[in-house]
């Protein structure tokens, strides 16, 4: 039997001690609970004994702790998928509309980047393509954090926008939609065969800022897989070959997960942006005008609070889909006799 190379070795022991991290913060976020439990009841003995309202407020506000970490424990139980612990790569398009879908697009890429702010991940800008007038076509992020694709898994599809058009001088309402596309950043490498012959390779030229190299050179990564229309973008390295890289892993990720699938609902589910990005295809609706309201229309989840939810409050939405997973997706007939 061959023995296992160095970097096998290497990987392995990167993913124990990874492992080894990930039950460690459990425990102990579930001592932290504990503790506070402890201290919740110890505070309201003390309210009694001394017959003080003013420890009220400060009993409320870690009552609000304890419900917000005992939620967010009993979500990551809810993360069972294969690649639910990966970093996520989040892909957001413009859809139809000009200047207003982009100015849409880049309110939801600040929606994300808020949300995974709050959650202590880093973002790191994979690909970016400007508005002509105003906001961005399109962009690719990587948010790195635990479980970062077990929670934005439930973000993909279309979104929609309707408000008063800001870019209209009549002052009319706008509806818009953009598509987001998430898939994990599947670190190891994928047996994945792919003909090059299938392939398209396109070089062009990175945008936004990055200084005098990635204004200069081509060394932007453009790859179409043609037999089923996958294009992945990479532009953020500074060297034509690590795009490359890049862009050559997250097309094996994302075929890698075509092929576990087992019907074309779950495809078309990984493959969220071949979808038109318009009527009848969106996920989640924010509305601005006449009222606010943000629902999602397959958990039926809603909230009043619209800049709230852009500001990165996802968290209610991310908990209704999960939950809406395990149930088994419940159809939306179902739903609406409910």
């Amino acid at each position: 039997m061959e023995e296992p190379s160095f970097w096998e070795d290497t990987e392995r022991s990167t993913k124990i001690v990874k492992e080894a991290k990930h039950l460690k913060d459990t425990v102990e976020g579930y001592k932290h609970l504990e503790d506070l439990y402890e201290e919740i009841e110890l505070m309201i003995e003390m309210g009694y004994e001394e017959n003080d309202p003013d420890v009220i407020p400060e009993i409320q506000t870690m009552l609000d702790e304890l419900s917000q970490k005992l939620e967010a424990m009993r979500l990551s139980t809810l993360l069972t998928g294969e690649y639910d612990k990966c970093n996520a790569i989040l892909r957001l398009n413009a859809g139809a509309g000009g200047t207003e879908s982009c100015d849409w697009c880049s309110m939801l890429y600040r929606m994300y980047c808020r949300w995974a702010e709050s959650k202590g991940y880093s973002v790191e800008v994979l690909d970016f393509l400007d508005g002509d007038e105003a906001g961005i076509k399109s962009v690719t992020v990587q948010i790195n954090g635990e479980n970062a694709f077990g929670y934005l898994k439930s973000e993909r599809g279309v979104h929609r926008l309707v408000r008063i058009s800001p870019f209209n001088a009549a002052g009319k309402r706008q509806t818009s939609f953009v598509s987001c596309d998430v898939m994990p950043d599947i670190e190891e490498d994928l047996d994945v065969e792919i003909n090059p012959d299938d392939l398209r390779i396109d070089t062009y030229r990175s945008s936004g800022a990055g200084g005098q190299h990635i204004n200069k050179t081509s060394s932007a990564i453009r790859i179409t897989h043609i037999p089923t229309g996958i294009v992945v973008q990479c532009q953020n390295e500074r060297s034509q070959f690590q795009n490359k890289d890049k862009a050559m892993q997250m097309l094996k990720a994302k075929l890698y997960m075509l092929k576990q699938q087992e019907n074309a609902e779950k495809l078309s589910d990984i493959r969220g942006e071949v979808k038109e990005i318009g009527w009848g295809n969106q996920i989640r609706s924010y509305v601005l005008q006449p009222y606010t309201m943000v629902k999602d229309h397959r958990t039926g989840e809603e909230s009043g609070n619209a800049d709230s939810v852009l500001n990165g409050n996802l968290d209610p939405f991310i908990s209704a889909y999960l939950k809406w997973l395990s149930l088994g997706c419940p159809d939306k007939h179902a739903q609406m006799a409910d």
